[in-house]
């Protein structure tokens, strides 16, 4: 039976359950993973369930958010993996070409930067563009506030790059702003932090879940740089309610999808949709409005070159993805036209 200790399940997720699945199998949802094993949060209680190699070979192995059908008994095994209803990923670290899902079904994305260093447009440009994408909500939180040189200046900057967003000052120390994040994860919600190491992420969920969960340190005091803390991520159940997912830094965020990129640019594509041409690249040619709106002061000119920095991220991304998949299906007729070139023998023996 499906019951409500389950945060964040409701008719999106119990509509793709069968009635046999109802009557024979437990629905949880994914709190962390353990090495080949996953963490379930089930209504009877949290449990170690098997991930089965069935599942990582057809690529669809369940991350901490997911919600997962597994079947009963002192070996609980996970049989399927409910469709995500939001997501925040990544292209996977590194030189690979892969999709690598950080939590899935989350409401908000805590984006999280440190006052200590000063907001940072591009990164947050980069990360709000990976969190529309999945189809979350995006706020940015600013922590470490009494380390500001100027607060003022801070969040305008930080506008400045989501112009969309909510920002909130929040500090996991003082408890400031804690009590309008947590307004933002009612009793149905999950959020999830993301941001680099030594942004007061694990401090954050400490102040929100009322208890030391999470395991903090001082940045270095060198460099001022964050220390690694987290190892792994986990979902945490909010006293008051609702969900809140942890993890460790993000030192490099490559995107996936090219979706969330007019969502980042709103401002951006409402001035481009003024130039005289359809194609305008806001370089040379005549008519530009966004070239316009440089000169005002109206936009950022750094913003633009963002955005196209970006853009042409993706498109490479994108054509390296085709030209994978294609290599996939080079090998698959290959495979098949083997396998008919030996039916004759076969057939004579």
């Amino acid at each position: 039976m499906v019951r409500p200790e389950l945060i964040g399940f409701g008719p999106f997720f119990s509509s793709q359950l069968s009635l046999e699945e109802l009557q024979s199998s437990l629905v949880g949802r994914a709190v962390a993973a353990r090495g080949r094993s996953l963490l379930v949060q089930f209504p009877d209680g949290a449990h170690a369930v098997l991930v089965p190699g069935r599942l990582r070979a057809e690529g669809v192995l369940p991350v901490v958010g997911d919600f997962v059908v597994a079947t009963p008994g002192p070996d609980r095994t996970v049989a399927r993996v409910l469709e995500r209803r939001t997501w925040l990923s990544r292209n996977v670290a590194g030189g690979a070409t892969a999709e690598q899902v950080l939590a899935a079904n989350v409401d908000v994305v805590f984006v999280v930067q440190g006052l200590d260093e000063g907001p940072n447009p591009r990164r947050l440009e980069r990360t709000l563009a990976a969190v529309h994408a999945g189809g979350a909500e995006p706020v940015i939180v600013l922590t470490k506030p009494d380390r500001a040189e100027d607060l003022a200046a801070a969040l305008a900057e930080a506008r400045g790059a989501a112009p969309a967003v909510e920002v909130e000052v929040a500090s996991g120390l003082t408890g400031e702003g804690v009590a309008a994040l947590a307004a933002r994860l009612r009793s149905d919600r999950t959020g999830v932090l993301v941001g680099p190491s030594g942004a007061g992420k694990s401090t954050l969920v400490n102040a929100l879940l009322g208890r030391e969960a999470q395991r903090t340190a001082p940045v270095r005091g060198s460099d001022d740089r964050g220390v690694h803390t987290t190892t792994g991520r986990e979902l945490f159940l909010l006293p008051a309610g609702g969900a809140l997912v942890d993890g460790p830094g993000i030192r490099e965020l490559r995107l996936w999808d090219a979706s969330g990129l007019d969502a980042t640019f709103e401002d951006l594509a409402a001035i481009a949709a003024r130039c005289r041409f359809r194609d305008c690249s806001h370089g040379s040619e005549p008519g530009c409005a966004v070239r316009e709106a440089i000169a005002d002061g109206h936009l950022d000119a750094a913003r633009v070159e963002s955005h196209r920095k970006l853009a042409l991220e993706l498109e490479r991304q994108a054509a390296r993805r085709e030209g994978g998949a294609a290599r996939v299906e080079r090998a698959r007729w290959k495979a098949v036209s083997k396998a008919l070139r030996r039916l004759p023998r076969e057939r004579g023996r």
